[in-house]
């Protein structure tokens, strides 16, 4: 196990690698024409927003030595990667459909996962300036104002300095049940599960979002509850999951009930549902 002084070490690296990630993702975002579009092997689109994405925080966090498996970096076989002790699990642009359709929902996810369990996490929304932080059994906050910036350089009293703890204190319990779903990638099995839910509660509201952000707002505390029926990948969860657990609330796989497992054979993940520390479900 990794010490504090490690993690504090670590801290900055992985702040730093977001911010100037979402640096090279918002001078993209600015020219539409030069979004260069692409469809990967998956047929889930790709653009060059992306790849410098990827590349900004592959030269930013090399010289830490740790191995990075990402979103837009080359496929390794599970022999390769199967015996990391600690690593960086990293999707540069998270909601790239958002990212093209320019309605400002994504989001830069960097994990630190130590035996192939998240230890330390951001998720980063460049657009809005805001960064989600969270350590295994440290917590987990929220840090504003935070502009995207290629020569970021936040040293560890920075970061930690007026950030606020997760659950936010004006978000809480609601007087009606508010459920994310994914903007851009919803199925029958979310209608029908949606429509059970509301057989319960027929007040409930239906919040639309982008990217790993739903993981945020859950940990927030603004809705309670997620529920995702199509397909994900481990760098899709593992930063919002610990956000979010590290806030009080859970994600698991949907059916089972069982925990999400990381740097398995297969990356995807099952479909899975999340629930805020205040959600009664």
């Amino acid at each position: 196990m990794i010490d504090d002084k490690v993690r504090m070490y670590l801290l900055p690296p992985l702040f730093n690698a977001a911010v100037r990630a979402g640096a090279s993702i918002m001078q993209v975002y600015k020219n539409l024409d030069d979004y260069d579009i692409s469809l990967k092997d998956d047929r889930t689109p790709i653009t060059v927003a992306d790849r410098l994405a990827h590349r900004t925080i592959r030269e930013y966090l090399g010289p830490t030595r740790i191995p990075i498996l990402s979103e837009e970096g080359r496929e390794m076989r599970y022999e390769e990667r199967c015996n990391w002790e600690l690593y960086w699990l990293v999707d540069p642009l998270d909601g790239t459909v958002e990212f093209i359709k320019g309605n400002n929902e994504f989001t830069v996810n960097i994990a630190l996962m130590e035996n192939n369990v998240c230890i330390g996490a951001v998720v980063y929304v460049p657009y809005f300036g805001k960064m989600y932080v969270a350590g295994r059994n440290a917590g987990s906050f929220l840090k504003e104002g935070v502009a995207p910036d290629a020569g970021a350089s936040y040293i560890y009293d920075e970061i930690v300095c007026g950030w606020t703890r997760l659950p936010l204190p004006r978000e809480g319990r609601h007087d009606h049940l508010r459920v994310a779903v994914s903007r851009s990638h919803q199925t029958s099995e979310t209608h029908e599960h949606i429509e059970r839910l509301r057989a319960r509660h027929p007040d409930l509201e239906v919040v639309e979002q982008g990217s790993s952000y739903k993981f945020c707002m859950l940990a927030e505390g603004s809705v309670d509850y997620y529920v995702r029926t199509t397909r994900t990948y481990e760098w899709d969860t593992a930063a919002g999951e610990l956000i979010l657990a590290e806030a009080g609330g859970t994600t698991r796989s949907l059916p089972g009930d069982a925990e999400l497992r990381y740097n398995e054979a297969d990356l995807h993940n099952p479909w899975f549902v999340c629930r805020s520390k205040y959600c009664e479900l």
